[in-house]
């Protein structure tokens, strides 16, 4: 399989405006990301694709492969997909699955990458990582999504309530009873099914719980899983930048 990654790097963030561009021992967080993907054998390809030209210098300053796409895109999906389509213009090359590496987690583990692209076969639709769920705080936390799985893996639905409910079981028995997983936020692609959902109007679940995967399963896309030891580190604003110096090496 001929893999693509993209680190989809947009400029605008409210709560943390040119985060992209923070520095990080001497290094804009980008090339945190950047490097570190960089070490995933299975990708053929990587680029950063941003909004703006502030990003698409930072990352040629330090070497790496930038492309600019439009500033209006929805969500990182839509804006991997303008960049596949970039990529294979520009390259003359096809590739046949994209990996949407996250532009805020500095520290991001390449054998997550590695985990995920082991999943791609040629009929793998979607896939994304998912972790074992160890402590009360994170079921119960709805800043947490959470995922129920098929007998095959594929993920049936996500959800920040906790899934499934145990009836009849007291609420803080429920890890002991139960294996509940967590999503930890990097998609892989086919390319040709990357192109579909992209069109896809927003859907009734979606809007309810504000997770664009649920619009492809409502669609009938399935999203294969795989399980990591690795939870993801994202930084939304300066506060969740100094907690995770604290507690994650470089």
């Amino acid at each position: 399989m001929k893999i693509l990654g993209v680190i989809p790097a947009r400029y605008a963030s409210t709560r943390f405006p040119a985060k992209m561009l923070a520095d990080i021992k001497g290094k804009p967080m980008i090339q945190h990301v950047y490097e570190r993907a960089s070490r995933a054998n299975c990708l053929a390809k990587l680029v950063v694709a941003t909004d703006n030209q502030l990003i698409i210098d930072a990352v040629k300053n330090f070497g790496g492969e930038a492309v600019l796409t439009r500033e209006e895109h929805p969500s990182g999906t839509d804006r991997c997909y303008e960049a596949l389509q970039i990529t294979e213009a520009t390259t003359q090359k096809k590739f046949d699955y994209v990996i949407n590496i996250q532009g805020d987690e500095p520290f991001i583990i390449p054998q997550q990458i590695e985990l995920l692209a082991s999943r791609l076969d040629g009929t793998t639709e979607i896939a994304t990582l998912i972790i074992k769920t160890l402590d009360s705080e994170a079921l119960f936390n709805t800043g947490e999504v959470k995922v129920v799985l098929d007998k095959d893996q594929n993920g049936i639905y996500f959800s920040r309530q906790v899934i499934p409910f145990l009836r009849n079981v007291p609420q803080e028995e429920w890890l002991s009873h139960h294996t509940f997983y967590r999503h930890v936020g990097m998609y892989a692609y086919r390319a040709d099914i990357l192109a579909q959902i992209t069109q896809l109007a927003p859907s009734i679940l979606e809007k309810a719980e504000s997770l664009e995967q649920l619009r492809w399963i409502e669609n009938g896309f399935k999203i294969k899983t795989a399980i990591t030891e690795h939870d993801s580190y994202c930084v939304d604003t300066p506060e969740d930048l100094e907690r995770l110096l604290k507690t994650v090496k470089s």
